[in-house]
């Protein structure tokens, strides 16, 4: 605050003059010529021959609007050339700085600060930049408070040198033996370098042994929150060497040690089905969980970890139907087979902590696809012409995004990454065709008939064919961007995460989380462009096998013509079964009149890649989403805003056009009497130039002029500038001829 104070005082003579002297005979003021503005021009002088210099420069100088500080530590009467400028301008006199500084806090704050000179003076250069608070701790706190170390020591921590360097040495003396003190020491001259790096292993160390200060723990946590700082704490963790530990349990929530993380999870691995240890364990489970710093470093997996071990499998007794069934899967089981995929992503190529999580994971899948089985003679697939459907329901603009493979708890993902908005998602689910596989499924989708068409053009083709009087649009959902709007109806493709996963297997777990920011990015973007629902509907979901061993895979002895898939076999007979491990149906397809599915997650033995697969009867591969997102605001409710010159903007002449902008509405609510709006304007399918915020009122026109570029025709957009919801658009064209000025 000192700087500000100073200021002040060089403001009372900047509204009358342009020439300032300061003068500092204590010398300790020096510092605050850093903090001037810029629009002040700074000289100093030691001598009489540097104040004629600088009186001759000044002069000489066309003074206009400028401003001069000479900066001088001789006392004002002993100077000799600009004594001149202290009685006709002012001047600013500091004979002892620690006196100025009690007379500012004084002043400014009705306080009185009894501190040692040089404590006062370091204080001072401390202020610099802080509010008034800093001021009043000081008097109430003494010397101690000259740093607070826990704003101070992060920026120290990150660049000692550059944080010590603004300070003279007897302020950085101040600072290092506060600092020694906090981290147990007696002062001894050291590199900034060195103590800092003391002061990030003593963090370390009270987190490693779980007595950690209040003061550090609060840097480190701040630490791991900053952007500008976080990468040095990174550099310091590396370089970090913890001793032995006994009890890997015995250690801080906001731990910053992986390895430890990984620890806990072969502790509890071993121990998974010791429900009294499980008991005792959970709450430090829950507690680095949710525990913000862990969040922070990228260790995320204990939310799944809980998932599986609070899951009580004596609810799943309860089932008593299929709809039961079915009705716990989309509230309750979904969870499960979310956390494992999860898991599975993070450690399946660790064995030794995975596959304890696997088998408890199996066993829960187990339990509960007895049930799912045991009354799934009443399942029904319902997918087949839903497109259709779709389309005979609405007759304003509709946009349906038909993924691939997304299962219903992945779908979840999807959810989670569109997160909370103004827009209303109603959620239904399908059943799935049997078997669950691409081609036979999408052609459910597009085809009302039930015809299975190979490929996604014969798809798309029937469909344009079957609904000659509709607009409808094809695109690949990737393609999807400001400009996708032109059709009333539009289907979007999208391969993933089944294209992932047939060539990555489970490699491609690790991505899943970019194709749910895929999908939720993309069904924003249609909702933005005008399309007033946009759905998201799929072929199947998917089976991970996790760690395979071969005992997990199911052998059959059929006989005759037969066609293998992982997770279901076609054949021309019907055959003998063991029904605890196999479900028959009746299923025509080419020569074949029987399918048979796996009863458990494990994949028959066959020579195709293991890993992720689809083709059965679980709920994990048929229980499909059947997504909703629309529009809930009103239309009625909110100012409509048009462009009202639409017929103006075709073959202008001249390289200059007008926007006119009016808003309507035929309500008198508060929504409803003004708009902010944005325009967007693209050439080529390319974004190129985009407005300020525009204010629209009700039942007034506006008008704004813009320039061709490169372009001769420009597409514009009008969006909400809060919702980037599309409220219009137009066209504008350039004629190719020539303006002739009003020459003709």
């Amino acid at each position: 605050m000192i700087d500000n104070w100073f200021k002040k005082d060089l403001e009372k003579i900047y509204k009358n003059h342009q020439i300032v002297v300061f003068v500092d005979e204590s010398g300790d003021a020096n510092f605050l010529l850093d903090k001037l503005d810029d629009d002040i021009q700074v000289y100093r002088t030691a001598n009489e021959i540097e104040e004629l210099k600088v009186k001759y420069d000044i002069e000489g100088l066309d003074k206009n609007d400028l401003k001069f500080l000479i900066y001088t530590n001789t006392p004002k009467g002993k100077l000799k050339f600009i004594r001149e400028y202290c009685e006709t301008n002012g001047s600013v006199e500091i004979k002892y700085f620690d006196h100025y500084i009690k007379k500012k806090v004084n002043q400014f704050l009705n306080i009185n600060i009894n501190l040692p000179k040089e404590e006062l003076i370091s204080a001072a250069k401390v202020s610099v930049g802080k509010d008034q608070t800093y001021w009043m701790d000081l008097s109430h706190k003494g010397a101690s408070e000259i740093f607070d170390l826990e704003k101070e020591l992060l920026p120290f921590l990150d660049n000692p040198k550059a944080f010590v360097k603004k300070f003279d040495k007897g302020t950085q003396e101040i600072f290092y033996k506060k600092v020694s003190e906090l981290i147990g020491q007696s002062y001894i001259e050291k590199p900034a370098q060195t103590l800092a790096g003391e002061v990030a292993n003593k963090l370390l160390d009270g987190l490693w042994n779980n007595n950690i200060s209040e003061l550090l723990l609060n840097v480190y946590k701040t630490w791991l929150d900053s952007l500008s700082y976080q990468a040095s704490f990174f550099t310091y963790l590396d370089k970090y060497k913890p001793g032995k530990k006994s009890n890997a349990f015995e250690i801080h929530a906001s731990h910053p040690f992986k390895s430890i993380d990984e620890i806990w999870l072969k502790e509890i691995g071993l121990k998974i089905n010791d429900k009294k240890f499980l008991s005792s364990i959970l709450p430090k489970i829950n507690q680095r969980s949710s525990n913000k710093a862990a969040l922070a470093i990228g260790i995320t997996f204990w939310h799944e970890v809980k998932v599986l071990l609070e899951f009580d499998e004596k609810n799943i007794n309860q089932i008593s139907s299929f709809d039961q069934a079915v009705d716990f899967y989309i509230k309750h089981f979904y969870k499960v087979d979310g956390a494992i995929r999860k898991l599975y992503g993070l450690f399946l190529n660790q064995k030794e902590i995975i596959e304890p999580f696997q088998n408890f994971y199996k066993n829960l899948s187990t339990i509960y696809l007895d049930k799912w089985f045991k009354y799934i003679d009443t399942y029904e697939s319902n997918q087949t012409g839903i497109i259709q459907d779709i389309l005979n329901k609405h007759n304003n603009k509709t946009a349906i995004i038909v993924g691939d493979g997304v299962s219903w708890e992945f779908a979840q993902d999807i959810i989670s990454a569109f997160g909370k908005s103004n827009y209303k998602l109603h959620k239904e689910y399908l059943f799935a065709g049997l078997p669950s596989e691409t081609e036979h499924n999408m052609s459910q989708l597009y085809v009302n008939t039930g015809e299975v068409l190979a490929t996604k053009k014969e798809r798309e083709q029937y469909l344009t064919l079957t609904n000659s009087n509709k607009d409808i649009g094809f695109i690949d959902l990737e393609n999807v961007n400001e400009t996708t709007d032109s059709a009333d109806y539009l289907i979007c493709s999208y391969k993933d995460p089944d294209k992932l996963g047939e060539t990555y297997q489970q490699k491609a777990l690790k991505y899943f989380s970019q194709v749910a920011e895929t999908y939720s990015n993309k069904i924003k973007q249609l909702l933005n462009n005008g399309y007033k629902q946009v759905y998201l509907i799929t072929d199947h979901g998917y089976t991970l096998t996790g760690v395979l061993e071969n005992s997990d895979k199911i052998e059959v002895d059929f006989k005759g013509a037969i066609s293998k898939s992982e997770r279901y076999i076609r054949s021309k007979d019907k055959q003998t079964i063991n029904t605890d491990l196999m479900i028959e149906r009746q299923v025509v397809y080419k020569e074949y009149d029987y399918c048979y599915f796996a009863k458990r997650l494990g994949p028959f033995k066959s020579p195709g890649v293991y890993g992720f697969s689809h083709g059965g009867m679980s709920p994990q591969e048929t229980i499909i989403p059947y997504f909703k997102w629309s529009n809930t605001e009103s239309s009625n409710e909110m100012l409509e805003v048009v462009i009202s010159n639409k017929s103006d903007l075709k073959d202008i002449t001249g390289n200059f056009y007008s926007i006119k902008l009016k808003g309507n509405s035929q309500s008198d609510g508060l929504f409803a009497s003004q708009r902010k709006v944005l325009l967007l304007f693209f050439a080529n399918g390319k974004e190129v130039n985009k407005s300020d915020i525009i204010t629209i009122e009700k039942d007034k026109e506006i008008k704004k002029e813009y320039q061709f570029d490169s372009s001769s025709t420009i597409e514009i957009k009008v969006l909400d500038a809060t919702t980037k919801e599309q409220l219009d658009k137009a066209t504008v064209s350039q004629s190719a001829a020539r303006d002739l000025g009003g020459l003709l």
